[in-house]
């Protein structure tokens, strides 16, 4: 199917349906009840689900894959942002050309970066792409100030040109769209007690994080991503080959820069405003850790990392003290005082400490990631084929 293999086709389709019915998947409790405050399906939060999923399968491309660690992907995600929102200005609302424009701009520019950082390794490399990400953001947070908008950022104005898109009606406000349907658009469906929305705007994210995940399988796939590989195991050993390796290393960077530029119009055709600090080195680090907590390599593991994640910043950085004295009122007046004391440290603003702790847990006990973590469980429940010990005379050459 498409090209792919009996277990690519699979993953596939479990990705699919998994941001297919992710409305009901990420509502499990019913509105109002103690635990809907770890529901998850509203649209925003949806959004940045499939849209850092983009964001972290690129990044897989060039550390994960080709073994390149950057620190300064962000770059490419604010330049694609603020592409996007030109074309928006300039050109028309419809998300499509700012989209295909962002993911142009931001491939060149990784180009341009790409050409200059891959005549290192290692950490001169990994040094370098931060350097290009922090000039950028000093760039965009102060010198183009009339480009960036500086401090402010930039959103749509009523005397933008937008000269393919009509008149606005009085008192209307310009407002990003697919051919007229808004990214805003949601329809709500009551069911007893639960309340499910479904946003324009995440199906429209959803499709593209599908498209990319897809070319990703074809890319881990392809001789190309065999390339990759090789860089990856011994460069210097593919380099007494006779062949050369920076061709392949600096096309995987500008595909993974695409990645990230896909990500960044995407981000601006949800929600039409963009600034300086998606270019900062916190959002380079992030998009780092989100691959490593869910399996570097893997196909689906950034996608698990980014949602992992997005939910701990939107969810239990949201849970305050008022909030636990909630669930512990069963308890007695002093006992309650110090469950809640325990446990505040590592919720609401110190949501951070939970996640480093995650994260040094799944480094020292789980290198794979939540991919793993999957794995592992999977073998537990896997029944042991008694054919499988039969010797049948046949023996497997070491690699």
């Amino acid at each position: 199917m498409l090209g792919l293999d009996k277990k690519h086709t699979n993953l596939l389709l479990l990705v699919f349906v998994l941001t297919l019915l992710a409305p009901f998947i990420l509502n499990p409790f019913p509105e109002g009840s103690g635990m809907a405050q770890f529901n998850a399906g509203y649209p925003d939060l949806m959004q940045r689900f499939v849209i850092f999923g983009i964001f972290a399968i690129g990044f897989n491309i060039l550390f994960g894959l080709t073994g390149y660690l950057s620190f300064g992907h962000a770059a490419f995600l604010g330049v694609g942002s603020y592409a996007a929102m030109w074309m928006m200005k300039l050109l028309t609302m419809n998300i499509i050309p700012a989209i295909a424009v962002s993911v142009i701009v931001a491939g060149l520019f990784a180009l341009l970066v790409g050409w200059i950082s891959l005549r290192r390794s290692g950490i001169y490399f990994s040094i370098l792409t931060l350097a290009f990400a922090q000039m950028s953001y000093a760039l965009a947070y102060s010198v183009l100030t009339p480009i960036t908008g500086g401090e402010t950022g930039l959103q749509p104005k009523l005397q933008d040109p937008r000269i393919l898109d009509g008149a606005l009606e009085a008192g209307a406000s310009p407002k990003a769209n697919l051919f007229g349907l808004e990214m805003g658009s949601s329809f709500e469906w009551s069911v007893g007690s639960w309340l499910f929305t479904f946003n324009v705007g995440y199906y429209v994210a959803a499709i593209a994080m599908l498209a990319s995940f897809y070319l990703a399988i074809r890319i881990f796939n392809s001789p190309f991503g065999m390339m990759l590989r090789a860089i990856k195991s011994n460069q210097q050993r593919l380099n007494y080959t006779g062949l050369n390796a920076r061709p392949y290393t600096l096309a995987a960077f500008v595909v993974s820069g695409m990645y990230a530029g896909l990500a960044g119009g995407l981000m601006v055709a949800m929600d039409t405003q963009v600034g300086a600090e998606r270019m900062f080195w916190t959002a380079s680090g992030e998009v780092v850790l989100m691959t490593i907590l869910g399996g570097a390599g893997t196909l689906i593991g950034p996608v698990l990392g980014a949602g992992m994640i997005k939910y701990m910043e939107n969810i239990m950085s949201k849970i305050n003290s008022t909030i636990l004295h909630e669930w512990f009122a069963f308890l007695p007046d002093g006992l309650e005082d110090f469950v809640v004391t325990l446990i505040y440290p590592f919720i609401g603003k110190g949501w951070h400490l939970t996640l480093g702790l995650i994260f040094m847990m799944v480094v020292i006990f789980l290198p794979g990631g939540l991919v793993e973590g999957g794995q592992r469980i999977a073998k537990l429940f896997k029944r042991k084929n008694p054919s499988s010990d039969t010797p049948d005379g046949k023996t497997t050459p070491a690699e």
